[in-house]
């Protein structure tokens, strides 16, 4: 059971912080819980973990892929490896590894992949991920995770370590928008209705799901009831909730930290699509672009990942259908998207 944070505003704990903590606590309780990381012990927070449980612990160096492999050969001895490198390194970098040593052999590999999208920030477009998620649902069998802030990961690196299989977890390692008070608990493949509307059905998560949230709440001001749903959890889709919510919507918008090209974007497509649901479907992300360097901020900016974008694009598009129906048109000044 979860329930929204009371406090709006309120930032959380640093994710990283809340990542290695959690290793700690679980290492603690249990000697099969092993991490791995990529040389990046200081910017994970991992270097803690070499010195609280300095047998559970292994730096491979700069060397991704072969910490999957010996991940993988971990998991086939009884452990339970959690790996954590930049997400780019996390993902395309180490996409083989994974299929074979990791997925195709049935090994469990536990990954944090940190900073995805424009969370990469000053480290600029090498270390910049817009197309991981298109990877990760690409991979057979594979649990592809959004968290939003630090209760909703804490939660997911403990209920993972139980599970088998490979699991994808793409976070920063910053504080990020508090959504949820301590204690939620959550379910996998379910996602949450964190905002009843009813004109409007916005889906998002992860990084960007406050600025969402915000939008939703100033585009009733604008007279546009907007539900938002935060879908973590990226695979397994829950593709029921989609089409249930969509029913009456006047509009559905996806808002993501990744490409528009085959992110959550694109699975929320697939699902109306093969429904014939038939309403409008817009998509907010990056489009089809690299990264570069710049503060989250600025590339928020630059990449119209904002909550004004979200509003600029909610508004025009319910224009547009409620002049289609013949309903007359949304007065201009009823939107501040220009804010």
């Amino acid at each position: 059971m979860w329930r929204l944070c009371s406090e709006t505003e309120e930032k959380s704990k640093e994710l990283k912080q809340v990542f290695t903590e959690t290793l700690q606590d679980m290492m603690s309780a249990d000697k099969a819980v092993i991490a791995l990381e990529a040389d990046l012990g200081g910017a994970s927070g991992f270097l803690d973990i070499k010195k609280s449980h300095p047998d559970q612990f292994l730096d491979v160096g700069i060397a991704e892929a072969n910490m999957i492999g010996v991940a993988a050969g971990l998991s086939m001895l009884g452990y339970i490896p959690y790996v954590h490198t930049f997400c780019p390194f996390a993902s395309r970098r180490v996409e083989d590894q994974l299929f074979l040593s990791g997925a195709y052999a049935k090994n469990t590999i536990n990954i944090y992949a940190s900073d995805p999208g424009v969370c990469a920030a000053t480290n600029g477009g090498t270390h910049t991920s817009f197309e991981d998620l298109a990877f990760m649902r690409a991979l057979p069998e594979a649990l592809v995770f959004d968290p939003a802030d630090d209760v909703q990961l804490e939660w997911l690196v403990r209920t993972l370590a139980p599970l088998k299989g490979i699991h994808y977890i793409r976070a920063s390692r910053k504080a990020a928008d508090r959504i949820y008070e301590r204690g939620s608990t959550f379910e996998i493949g379910k996602g949450n209705i964190i905002k009843e509307g009813s004109d409007v059905l916005l889906i998002s998560m992860g990084e960007v799901l406050g600025d969402a949230l915000r939008a939703a709440n100033e585009l009733e001001q604008d007279g546009i009831s907007t539900e938002v749903v935060d879908m973590f959890t990226v695979k397994p889709l829950d593709s029921a909730l989609i089409l249930q919510e969509a029913k009456g919507k006047q509009l559905i918008v996806t808002f993501e930290n990744h490409s528009v090209i085959n992110g959550l974007g694109s699975a929320v497509s697939d699902v109306l699509s093969e429904a014939g649901a038939g309403i409008p479907l817009r998509k907010i992300g990056v489009n089809d672009q690299f990264g570069q360097v710049g503060s989250v901020s600025y590339l928020k900016e630059t990449y119209g990942l904002t909550r004004q974008c979200v509003r600029r694009m909610i508004f025009e598009g319910v224009d547009g259908v409620r002049r289609r129906e013949g309903r007359g048109e949304l007065r201009a000044g009823q939107c501040a998207c220009d804010l």
